[in-house]
C-alpha cells in the first residue's frame, strides 16, 4: 500500500510569509509593487461565505525550472525548461491565520488527492466537462482559479489570498539565508534525488535544501518519513530566516528580498496595505504558535473513476479539521487526563510545530 505523495518543499510556505513580513519589516512596503499579480479569482462567483476574520492562504510550490542556472541544473540533477517546459504544481499548502493574529496552521494539501475538477474552459476557450482526476491536475488545466474552486468546492472553505512560488525561489532564498542546518540520525543515500549525507548536522545549501525536502528512497518510510523531514526542515528554516542575523543583516535582507520578489506570484487583491499589516501581525507570531499537519487520508493508492494512483481525503476526519478552520476553533485541544479520552484533533492528524527541532539536545 503507497504512501501519500508528500509536499516535495514544504519550507516554501514558511519562506514565503517570512519574506513578505521581512519586506515589511524593513520599511520597504514601496518594493511590494513590484511583486507579480494575477487574477487569482477570475471567474469565480459562487464561493462559501467567509464566516470569519481568519485569513486563508493557498501557497502554491511551481516546479518550473525556468530561470535556473545550467550549474543549477546540473547539481539538482533535474532537467530543464526543455525537458520539462511549463509549471506543474508540485506543492499546495493551506495556511490558516487566526482572527486574532496570534496562531497558524500550516496544512499541506497531497497534490495526489482525489478530486472532481469542475466544468472550465481551457486555453483555447473550449468548455471542457467536469471530470475526477488528482487535485494537481485542476492547476495544470486552469491554473490558480480552477485549483482554488476546486479546492474551495471540496473542503468548503474560502481562500481569501493565493500565493505561488516557484522552483528555482527556494533554491535562492536558501542561500541568501547563508544556508539551514539539519539533522539527520542516519546516513542519506538516496539515488533518486542524489543527496549523500553521513548522520549529524549539516548547513545546506539551496540546491542540497531542495534534495533534502525531496528525498524518500532511503530509510524505507517512503512519503512518511520525507514528510517528518520536510516539517523539521520548516521549522529551520524559519527559525533561520526569522533570526537577528539575518533581520538584522542589510546584505543578507537585501539579498533574500530580492530572491522573494523574483520568484513569488500573488494574486490581485493582496495589496501593498495587505502585505505591511500581514507582516506587523506575523511579527508577533512565533514559530511554536505554527501548527504543521497534513489533511487526514482514508485510502492510500486509490482507484476510481479511471484514476489510479490518488489519495481519498478522509470522510470523516477532513470535514471536522475543515469545519474547525472555518470557525476559527483550536485545532490543539486541552490534554485530557482521562487516559482513556478520545484523542484530540492534533492527534488525529498527526500534527507538529514548526519549532520542533531535531538537532535539540
Amino acid at each position: 500500500m503507497k504512501s501519500p505523495r508528500a509536499i516535495r518543499f514544504f519550507t516554501i510556505l514558511s519562506i514565503s510569509i517570512v519574506a513578505i513580513s521581512a519586506i515589511s519589516w524593513a520599511g520597504l512596503g514601496r518594493i511590494t509593487a513590484a511583486i507579480p499579480k494575477i487574477d487569482a479569482f477570475a471567474g469565480l462567483d459562487d464561493r462559501p461565505k467567509k464566516e470569519s476574520s481568519a485569513i486563508n492562504y493557498l501557497i502554491v510550490g511551481s516546479d518550473t525550472r525556468e530561470g535556473l542556472t545550467r550549474a543549477e541544473i546540473r547539481k539538482l540533477k533535474v532537467g530543464g525548461p526543455e525537458v520539462a517546459a511549463g509549471k506543474r504544481s508540485d506543492t499546495m499548502l493551506l495556511v490558516h491565520v487566526s482572527k486574532k493574529r496570534d496562531k497558524a496552521a500550516i496544512i499541506s494539501i497531497p497534490r495526489d488527492s482525489y478530486a472532481l475538477i469542475p466544468e472550465h474552459k481551457n486555453s483555447q476557450g473550449k468548455v471542457i466537462p467536469a471530470a475526477y482526476s488528482r487535485i494537481n491536475s485542476a492547476f495544470n488545466w486552469g491554473g490558480a482559479p480552477l485549483l482554488i474552486q476546486t479546492f474551495e468546492e471540496m473542503s468548503g472553505l474560502r481562500i481569501d489570498h493565493y500565493i505561488e512560488v516557484n522552483f528555482v525561489g527556494f533554491v535562492r532564498m536558501v542561500d541568501a539565508l547563508g544556508g539551514v542546518e539539519i539533522c539527520t540520525k542516519r546516513d542519506i543515500d538516496d539515488p533518486k534525488s542524489h543527496l549523500v549525507l553521513p548522520a549529524g548536522r549539516h548547513v545546506l545549501d539551496g540546491v542540497d535544501s531542495l534534495k533534502y525536502v525531496r528525498t524518500r528512497y532511503f530509510d524505507g518510510l517512503g512519503d512518511l518519513g520525507r514528510m517528518k523531514r520536510q516539517q523539521e526542515f520548516a521549522g529551520a528554516m524559519l527559525r533561520k530566516a526569522t533570526s537577528a542575523g539575518v533581520l538584522l543583516n542589510p546584505v543578507k535582507m537585501v539579498d533574500f528580498i530580492g530572491s522573494a520578489l523574483d520568484s513569488v506570484v500573488t494574486d490581485e487583491d493582496l495589496s501593498q496595505s495587505d502585505l505591511l499589516t500581514l507582516g506587523k501581525q506575523l511579527r508577533n507570531l512565533s514559530a511554536s504558535n505554527v501548527r504543521t499537519l497534513t489533511i487526514p487520508l482514508k485510502y492510500y493508492n486509490y482507484r476510481k473513476n479511471g484514476v489510479s494512483g490518488a489519495v481519498l481525503w478522509d470522510p470523516v476526519l477532513a470535514p471536522e479539521l475543515f469545519n474547525r478552520i472555518k470557525n476559527d476553533e483550536a485545532l490543539l485541544d486541552k490534554v485530557k487526563a482521562d487516559p482513556s479520552a478520545s484523542p484530540s484533533i492534533i492527534d488525529k492528524f498527526k500534527t507538529g510545530s514548526a519549532a520542533d527541532n531535531p538537532c535539540k539536545g
